[in-house]
């Protein structure tokens, strides 16, 4: 079983920035892929980053370019540098894992993602 913890989420201006970080309850997130989505009320949950187990990336074609996954293993924390941030990006966002050691596509999917957290809110005014 693995527990998330996220946090970092807030009110921020258009064309702001934030960092979320979140805390994974495992002895090593070396043998983790972790990634972010997120959900604006009356949509569905949007993949926004991930990180593989062996440190490969991937970003939504929205993300690319203003936002940055990075981790350390050390403190089990994977974070989330948000920049130039749009008021249509205002949602809850999720950090999730997953189990991984085989070398593989960056998942995408929500469902891909068995242990979830609890969510932060971002809100971005226009």
């Amino acid at each position: 079983q693995v527990q998330l913890a996220s946090s970092g989420g807030g009110l921020v201006q258009a064309g702001g920035s934030l960092t979320l970080s979140c805390a994974a309850s495992v002895g090593s997130l070396s043998s983790l892929a972790m990634a972010w989505f997120r959900q604006a009320p009356g949509n569905e949950r949007e993949f926004v980053a991930a990180i593989s187990w062996n440190g490969g990336f991937a970003y939504s074609e929205s993300a690319k370019g203003r936002f940055t996954i990075t981790r350390e293993i050390s403190k089990n924390t994977v974070s989330l540098q948000m920049n130039s941030l749009e008021s249509k990006e205002t949602a809850v966002y999720y950090c999730d894992a997953r189990y991984e050691r085989a070398i593989m596509p960056i998942v995408r999917t929500p469902t891909g993602y068995p242990y979830w957290g609890k969510g932060t809110q971002v809100t971005v005014s226009s």
